[in-house]
């Protein structure tokens, strides 16, 4: 019996289902087209500001561990990063002609209510095949402070093998615009910081329940001191 990633038990090492998801690969065509909207569409109505973007490997597979406080947090990311990313979202986003859209820029439904054989597997075919997988590592959007981190991002990142990159995005619920409540002012100042690449594992290779729990904490760590660090840089404090 295949276990889901958060359910392994201490001592039994956590494996990928082995099932086919009935899924293609997300296209890293329609990622990179996806990218171009971004970029479009971010600089277009606010003004992103991004430090780091220099540390993210230029080639590999990579995660992109991302705060999570605002709706636009992962389009903004698209749009800045430097290479295309695919982004794991909760398939309630997937509405409409926003459904075929989300696909055909690579991006990767994910329900989280069961454990979605068919999104992990995809999730790691993006990183077999040398791409940035994009992930929220609290889950849901919240306060955005790595404060509670579910253990998808642990699991993504031992069974891979690939380096987490920390980002921050700030400034994006700082306070609502004046003509669209729901977004940012238009033209205000996002920052998006990119962190340096770690290593979620201990490079022993162990994928059992102990070892991804070390490893959760050993991220919430990384992650927190990126966060710190990116509100220095910035020169914006944490919202009380």
């Amino acid at each position: 019996m295949r276990r889901h990633p958060r359910r392994g038990e201490a001592g039994r090492e956590v494996t990928a289902p082995s099932v086919p998801s009935g899924k293609a690969v997300p296209s890293e065509k329609g990622a990179e087209v996806g990218r171009r909207i971004g970029v479009g569409l971010m600089y277009g109505l606010w003004k992103p500001r991004v430090l780091g973007s220099w540390k993210v490997p230029a080639t590999g597979p990579v995660i992109f561990a991302v705060n999570h406080s605002h709706n636009i947090d992962g389009p903004m990311v698209m749009g800045v990063a430097p290479r295309p990313t695919h982004f794991l979202i909760k398939k309630e986003a997937f509405i409409g002609p926003l459904d075929p859209f989300l696909l055909g820029i690579g991006q990767l439904k994910v329900d989280r209510s069961v454990a979605d054989r068919g999104a992990i597997t995809q999730a790691l075919d993006v990183l077999s095949a040398g791409g940035v997988l994009g992930i929220f590592p609290e889950g849901t959007r919240g306060e955005g402070d790595f404060a509670s981190l579910r253990a998808g991002l642990a699991y993504f990142a031992v069974r891979s093998g690939a380096p987490v990159v920390p980002v921050a995005v700030l400034g994006s619920s700082e306070r609502p615009g004046r003509l669209i409540k729901g977004l940012p002012p238009l033209r205000s100042r996002i920052d998006v910081v990119f962190g340096d690449p770690f290593e979620a594992g201990d490079g022993s290779g162990r994928r059992t329940r102990k070892a991804l729990d070390e490893a959760t904490e050993r991220i919430q760590k990384q992650l927190t001191a990126h966060l710190e660090n990116a509100r220095r840089l910035t020169g914006r404090q944490a919202t009380l």
